[in-house]
């Protein structure tokens, strides 16, 4: 697949439709804020008695509906249908394993004019590995943006429409969030207008609209998670984007207290250097498509997250979460940057027929 790919070649449509189809049934499953906790040896996820991380949903970490496994996690940022830059980040960090997890945090369509083939691969990945690799949907994975943004097009000019009206559906089941270990919140775009917002709401968020609409509203907790972006100064503003709104480090700071977590990861914006810690080291955005639309001249960045061999159990006081710093956080963060990759001679949105991007 990836060599018929990266020589230009396409799919039968009846296996992209098949391909499409299982992920579809596999994303129905999942809950709107998935849950991952990685393997560590000083807890015992399955030990109802086990207090070590604080639970905002009760006790005994590796109930309902946990998905427990794994050594360690990468999140990725946006990718935006560049594909060769995406076989470059798996070969310079490792592949989806039973050990190795990846969630890849929205936006993998659009601009980029691989897209199909980026879509198509992760899917191909998490028909293999569905416990160790994991989409949270972007504001990009919708109807609307991928008309104006390229998708649309590409789509049609390789496949057919209704491949893209297939692809738009599963977008509809993608999950909106995914919380780490109890301690890391991710999801593409940011926080809420509503400081009351807790993670039980972020759970029980409908994908699924009596009405089928797989397109999200345009106002709500689900816009917010795929539209929103931090700030410098405290407070909120409305968006320069005009959709959304913009949250300060106070609104940061609220959310990571009262729901008991350390930190929020989130994507959506370039940032020059791949990987940005802001807001008092309570958020990080994570863009992964580097030298973005052949002309940003960025890096792209990834985050990892791995038991950290320092932590001392006996030692957790059970507040750890009031604090950003990792000292004796069963947790470590690192980051790793990586450039743009040479690719194929075709400008970002290529099959576009009059949209554009920026």
């Amino acid at each position: 697949m990836i060599k018929l790919f990266k020589n230009g070649g396409k799919l039968p449509k009846r296996h992209v439709f098949a391909i499409i189809a299982k992920v579809y049934e596999i994303l129905k499953q999942e809950n709107t804020m998935t849950e991952i906790s990685l393997l560590h040896s000083q807890i015992d996820f399955n030990n109802d008695n086990d207090d070590t991380i604080n639970n905002p949903h009760g006790k005994g970490k590796g109930k309902g509906d946990q998905i427990i496994g794994g050594k360690k996690l990468t999140v990725v940022g946006d990718t935006h249908g560049q594909f060769f830059d995406l076989l470059n980040l798996f070969d310079k960090f490792g592949h989806v394993t039973q050990d190795h997890i990846y969630l890849f945090n929205g936006d993998f369509v659009d601009r980029g004019s691989w897209s199909c083939e980026v879509a198509l691969y992760l899917y191909v990945l998490k028909i293999l590995y569905p416990k160790s690799i994991f989409i949270n949907r972007g504001n990009h994975e919708t109807n609307d943006m991928n008309k104006t943004y390229g998708f649309t097009d590409e789509c049609e000019f390789k496949y057919s429409k209704k491949i893209f009206e297939a692809f738009n559906q599963s977008f509809g089941a993608l999950p909106l969030a995914c919380l780490i270990n109890q301690t890391y919140l991710c999801m593409h775009g940011g926080l809420f207008s509503n400081d009351k917002v807790t993670l039980k709401d972020i759970k029980s968020i409908n994908r699924f609209p009596s009405n089928g609409s797989s397109q999200p509203p345009k106002e709500g907790l689900a816009m917010e998670l795929l539209w929103t972006d931090p700030q410098e100064i405290n407070g909120r503003s409305p968006s320069k984007r005009g959709i959304g709104m913009q949250f300060g480090p106070d609104i940061t700071e609220r959310f990571c207290l009262s729901n008991k977590i350390r930190k929020i990861i989130r994507s959506h914006e370039v940032r020059m250097n791949g990987i940005e810690n802001e807001q008092n080291g309570r958020l990080m955005t994570v863009f992964s498509a580097p030298n973005y639309c052949d002309s940003t001249g960025n890096l792209g960045g990834v985050i990892h997250i791995e038991e950290n061999s320092n932590y001392k159990k006996d030692l957790d006081d059970g507040q750890g979460y009031k604090t950003v710093e990792e000292k004796n956080c069963p947790w470590i963060l690192t980051t790793e940057t990586f450039e743009a990759v040479p690719h194929p001679d075709l400008k970002p949105m290529a099959y576009s027929k009059g949209g554009f991007g920026f």
